[in-house]
C-alpha cells in the first residue's frame, strides 16, 4: 500500500531501475515505487527520464511539479486510470441531478460540521453559529450556508480583518495545503476512471478539477488546523514542508487508522459508489480519532 510523499527540493537526476525510483544527488537514494503515493518536484533544477515518468503513470503515482517560487504549478494525470474508463465516464455523464445534489449536501454538511468542531475545541463561541447553519442546510445548500459558515469560521480563526483574498503568509499556506489536497483527490478520480472536469456542485468552465474541488471539501480543515498551529510569519521552504506533512497525517476511517493519502482513497471511492447507487449512507468520512 502506497503511503509516502516524496519531495525533491534540490538539484537531482531521477530515473527508474528495477521497480525503484533512483534519486541521484551527492548521494544516491533508492525508493521502491510501491511505497510512493505522491512525488513532488519542488525544484526546477531536477531532470527526469521518460521511462520513470511512464512507470509513475502506470502505477498511478501522483506527480506534482512546482514553479521557480516552489509553488505547485502542474500535475501529471494519466489518460487511462482504469480498465473500464469508457464505462465510468458514460456513467458519470448520466449521473442524475438528484443524486449529485444528495451527495453534495452530505459533503458540505460534513465540511461545516468539522469547522464547527474545530472552533468548539478551541473554545471559540462562534461554533454556535455554525451549529445553526448545519441545522439550516437545504438540499444542495441552496441558501449557501457554506459561504456564511466560511466567513464566520475564518474570522474566528484568524481575526475579523482576515479575508481569503488577502496576500499574506496565512493565505499562501492555506492555498498550498488546499492544492495538495486537491491533487490527492484528483489522483483518485483519474485512478478510478472518472473525469476531473465534471463535478457534483462545482461547474466552472475554466476549472479542470471541478470534481476534485467537490471531493476535497471535508479535508480542508486539516490544512486550516496546520496553518492555525504554525501561525506563519513567512511562507518558504520550511513552512511548505510542514504543509506537505499533512498528507502523512493519520486519521480513522471505516474504523481503522490510515495515513491521509489512503483515507482519501477510501473516501473518494465511497463517494463514487454513493452517487452511482444514489445512497448517501455509503459515504465514508474520516475522523481524527475513534
Amino acid at each position: 500500500m502506497s503511503w509516502r510523499t516524496i519531495v525533491i527540493s534540490r538539484s537531482a537526476k531521477l530515473d527508474y531501475k528495477l521497480d525503484y525510483l533512483v534519486v541521484r544527488q551527492q548521494e544516491v537514494t533508492r525508493i521502491h515505487l510501491s511505497e510512493i503515493s505522491i512525488l513532488m518536484i519542488e525544484s526546477t533544477a531536477v531532470s527526469l527520464t521518460a521511462v520513470l515518468l511512464n512507470e509513475l503513470m502506470r502505477r498511478k503515482i501522483k506527480v506534482i511539479f512546482c514553479d521557480e517560487k516552489r509553488n505547485p504549478s502542474a500535475e501529471l494525470i494519466p489518460y487511462y486510470g482504469s480498465h473500464d474508463t469508457s464505462a465510468k465516464v458514460r456513467k458519470q455523464i448520466e449521473w442524475s441531478s438528484e443524486a449529485k445534489e444528495m451527495v453534495w449536501t452530505e459533503i458540505v454538511t460534513e465540511k461545516i460540521r468539522r469547522q464547527m468542531e474545530f472552533l468548539k475545541g478551541l473554545g471559540k463561541e462562534e461554533y454556535h453559529l455554525l451549529e445553526e447553519y448545519i441545522a439550516q442546510i437545504t438540499p444542495g445548500d441552496s441558501t449557501n450556508r457554506e459561504g456564511h459558515a466560511a466567513k464566520v469560521y475564518f474570522n474566528a480563526l484568524f481575526g475579523m480583518k482576515f479575508t481569503r483574498a488577502e496576500d499574506c503568509p496565512y493565505n499562501a499556506a492555506l492555498n498550498y495545503g488546499y492544492g495538495l489536497l486537491l491533487s490527492a483527490c484528483n489522483r483518485e478520480i483519474t485512478a478510478n476512471g472518472y473525469l476531473t472536469q465534471l463535478g457534483l456542485f462545482h461547474d466552472n468552465m475554466f476549472n479542470q478539477f471541478n470534481f476534485g474541488s467537490d471531493l476535497m471539501e471535508p479535508f480542508r480543515i486539516l490544512a486550516d488546523m496546520q496553518v492555525y498551529k504554525m501561525k506563519p510569519e513567512k511562507f518558504e521552504h520550511e513552512e511548505k514542508m510542514q504543509m506537505v506533512g499533512i498528507l502523512n497525517h493519520e486519521v480513522f476511517i471505516d474504523g481503522k487508522k490510515n495515513y491521509l493519502n489512503n483515507a482519501i482513497k477510501i473516501y473518494c471511492r465511497s463517494v463514487f459508489d454513493a452517487v452511482n447507487e444514489q445512497d448517501v449512507s455509503m459515504i465514508r468520512f474520516y475522523r481524527n480519532e475513534l
